[in-house]
This record gives structure tokens, C-alpha cells and sequence, in this order.
């Protein structure tokens, strides 16, 4: 028998496709939206032709040129101004200087004020309780504060602006005192577990990622003491959250999703209202660019709000 010795094939050289341009390359992706080349001489003709334009203007009118707006018809202003931003710290594009009036916001965002309240133990059941509880969207309403002051002080992981679509529930006694919050936000854009679970395709679900919310905060108070309560609060939340998305966002939402940490939870409460479990992360955080594990592992819960969510999320 006969070898030959291996040999190592050359590689191609590239050859542009036809129409390919220099100009169209990408520099990078933000929040789903790919930037290219000629998108950064668009944004530096469109500050040159504005020179007295502040910051938030352009980021609006950058905005209505791209169509880049949310499916109720809002701007994605803070979402553009965070990439003209990043596009600044890369060298691209040189934005105006910060008004002297938004200096300030431009730093570290101030930690919401403690509020006093009684804290008295609420001790009863489920069932005697349940009936007289109100469940009440606050966000665009005068008890945001109060929402953002309790996460701040009484959840261990304090309280962060969240990004995007977002609701906040506070859920209040008979009395009137509060006893506890929940936060829904826009879902991930990659979960392993989640998108095996869904069977969705990359490119269906950067299309229809906007139909899924993140339970990202959930609190109950540390004087109420009634059994069964959080589950309780999960099945009622997950019945009202459709409606309220619909409301506010003008699309629906086919799927919860949340992560349990388990070096401090068990996640007993998402099990008992019906959420799936699907899997673990690795521990890698969000930004992490290694393979290494950062944080504590994440138990990954989901929860479907149509039967037919399977088709509704992949068609």
C-alpha cells in the first residue's frame, strides 16, 4: 500500500460578491441592530447638518430616520443613545458635549429613597387573604417610587432602571400596605435552554423575541408571613401581565422566563405555580467574552401563557 504525504490545502483568497462595498462593512452588532460603516457616515452628515443640536435630539432624529421604534410606535431613544455612545467611545463619530443640566444624569443613577413603612407582621393563610389582595401595574404612576424604594432596600439585589419593555407590579393587603413587588422586563436575546425548549430558529427568534418577558425582580416583604403566597402572587401575575403588555406595548407576550439563583433559592415557589424548569447556566454572566464561570449558577424557569405558544413564537 501506498501513502502520499498530506498536504495542506490553500485557502481562497476572498472574492467580493457582486455589489459588495467597502463602505457596508459591519463594525459591530448593538441590541440586535447591525452597524455598519455607512451607518456611522449617515450619523456624522446627520450631526454636521444639526450642529446645534444637543444629544437627545439627535438620537430622536436618528431614530425617525431609521424607523427604529418600538411595535407601539415609541422611539427607541435610550437604546440609540447608549450606541451613539459607544460609537463615540470607539473613535467613530465625536457627539456634542453634554448639556450642563444632564451632566449629572449622565453619571451614577441615584439609589431610590428609603420609605418608612409599618412592619408589623401580616401573619394569615392563602385563602383568607387572597381575596381582598389588589395586584397593581405602577409604572407611569405615582407609586413607581414606592416600587423602586422597596426592590432598593429589601431585595438582595437592589434596584437597577431596567432597559426596554418593562412592567412593575406592587401587590397590596386589605389594608393598604404593601407586601411585595414583582418586575417583568424584555427576555434575553440567547438562552440555550430556552430556545432548545421553544425550537426556534436564531433568526425567528431575534424576530420574535419581543413576544417573551423576564421576570427580573420578585419580592415579598420580610414581615409577611403567609404561606403559599408567592406561588399565589406568580399564577395571579401571569394572568394579568398579558393584558397589561398588550396595553402598554401594543403586542402580546406568549412566555415568562426567569433565572432562580441556587446558591440562595430552590425555586419551590415558580415549581408550585406551574413554571418549567429547563436547565442551569454555566455561570458566565451576561458580558463574559471566556469560558470561565463568574457568577452562581442559575436555575432557568419558563412558563407558556397561550397552549399554542409554540406556534405563535415560531411562526
Amino acid at each position: 500500500m501506498i501513502f502520499f504525504p498530506y498536504r495542506r490545502k490553500k485557502k481562497r483568497a476572498f472574492t467580493p460578491p457582486i455589489g459588495y462595498s467597502a463602505r457596508m462593512s459591519t463594525i459591530f452588532t448593538y441590541r440586535g441592530r447591525v452597524v455598519t460603516t455607512q451607518d456611522v457616515t449617515f450619523i456624522n452628515d446627520l450631526i454636521a447638518k444639526y450642529p446645534d443640536e444637543h444629544r437627545t435630539g439627535l438620537s430622536r432624529r436618528l431614530c425617525r430616520a431609521w424607523e427604529w421604534t418600538q411595535p407601539n410606535g415609541q422611539l427607541k431613544d435610550m437604546i440609540c443613545r447608549s450606541l451613539l455612545l459607544q460609537l463615540e467611545r470607539l473613535g467613530h463619530i465625536v457627539l456634542p458635549p453634554p448639556r450642563p443640566c444632564c451632566t449629572a444624569a449622565a453619571g451614577p443613577r441615584r439609589k431610590p429613597a428609603p420609605v418608612e413603612l409599618d412592619i408589623t407582621p401580616i401573619r394569615s393563610s392563602v385563602k383568607e387573604l387572597a381575596p381582598a389582595i389588589t395586584l397593581r401595574q405602577v409604572r407611569r404612576t405615582s407609586h413607581e417610587k414606592l416600587f423602586n424604594s422597596l426592590i432598593e432596600q429589601y431585595h438582595y439585589l437592589g434596584y437597577s432602571q431596567p432597559v426596554g419593555e418593562h412592567l412593575k407590579y406592587i401587590v397590596w393587603a386589605p389594608d393598604g400596605r404593601p407586601l411585595g413587588c414583582l418586575a417583568f422586563c424584555s427576555a434575553a436575546f440567547g438562552l440555550n435552554v430556552r430556545d432548545h425548549f421553544i425550537g426556534w430558529s436564531p433568526a425567528v427568534r431575534d424576530r420574535n423575541r419581543h413576544l417573551l418577558a423576564y421576570n427580573t425582580r420578585f419580592l415579598l416583604l420580610p414581615w409577611v408571613e403567609v404561606r403559599f403566597l408567592a406561588s399565589h402572587l406568580l399564577a395571579r401575575c401571569a394572568k394579568e401581565l398579558a393584558r397589561d403588555w398588550q396595553a402598554l406595548y401594543h403586542h402580546p407576550v406568549y412566555w415568562l422566563e426567569t433565572f432562580v439563583d441556587t446558591d440562595r433559592f430552590a425555586g419551590t415557589c415558580y415549581k408550585a405555580a406551574n413554571w418549567i424548569y429547563l436547565g442551569l447556566t454555566r455561570g458566565r454572566g451576561k458580558y463574559n467574552k471566556t469560558y470561565k464561570q463568574l457568577t452562581s449558577i442559575k436555575a432557568v424557569y419558563g412558563l407558556p401563557l397561550d397552549p399554542a405558544f409554540r406556534s405563535k413564537l415560531c411562526g
